[in-house]
């Protein structure tokens, strides 16, 4: 579903990604590891096709939402409003579906997103991307600022939607532990480069990675 192959994206003079090369394949959960400034975010939006490569190809089969990070919701728009602007590509305005995978928003459909809380910002966002119809997912940081059971509540969707439907995710994280519960495998992004892959079982016993991620210590 999503095909990266020596992908390069440079800011200016600086490379921000460096001949990156990584695949999801139909129906998987994939993770990205790295440190801030890695260049996840850079790779998320490369993808979304915000970003355009130096060089390299992208090559994505199927429809793609994005997730972004720090949610970027219309704050002075209701819910329903920001949920209705998810589906101008699927042409989907009824956001019932979207209630039925997350009832709090329902609850919450009137109110303008800017008042609403860090937690209830980011199921804004998982509803406003469901709304594309998406085959494949790339959540730009699902924890960041979440109280441990929002972030739970959100993971518990997106199980679901890749067991029940059959999504693709990539999910871009910094939250370790998180990431080697829901995917099956992982890359480790360091400054612009893949410094590692396999399988998150495999990842969690590599003592680099524990040391760097998983609080552990190197032996």
């Amino acid at each position: 579903m999503i095909e990266v192959q020596d992908l390069v994206v440079s800011y200016g003079t600086a490379t921000a990604l460096d001949h990156l090369t990584l695949t999801v394949g139909e129906g998987e959960m994939v993770a990205l590891l790295g440190p801030n400034g890695a260049g996840k975010s850079t790779l998320a939006n490369t993808l979304a096709g915000i970003i355009a490569p130096a060089s390299g190809t992208v090559r994505i089969g199927g429809r793609l939402a994005l997730i972004p990070e720090g949610r970027q919701l219309f704050p002075d728009l209701s819910v329903a409003d920001n949920l209705a602007l998810g589906g101008w590509r699927s042409g989907l305005r009824d956001p019932s579906s979207v209630y039925e995978l997350l009832p709090r928003l329902a609850e919450l459909a009137g109110r303008r997103a800017g008042v609403l809380s860090g937690g209830e910002q980011q199921m804004v966002a998982f509803g406003r991307a469901m709304m594309s119809r998406p085959e494949v997912l790339v959540v730009d940081e699902l924890s960041l600022g979440l109280a441990p059971g929002v972030t739970a509540d959100l993971a518990a969707h997106l199980a679901e939607l890749n067991r029940s439907q059959g999504l693709a995710v990539l999910l871009i994280e910094q939250n370790a532990r998180l990431a080697f519960e829901l995917c099956s495998r992982a890359y480790v992004l360091e400054s612009g480069r893949l410094v590692t892959e396999g399988a998150c079982a495999e990842l969690a016993d590599d003592p680099r990675v524990a040391a760097a991620y998983l609080g552990g210590a190197v032996t």
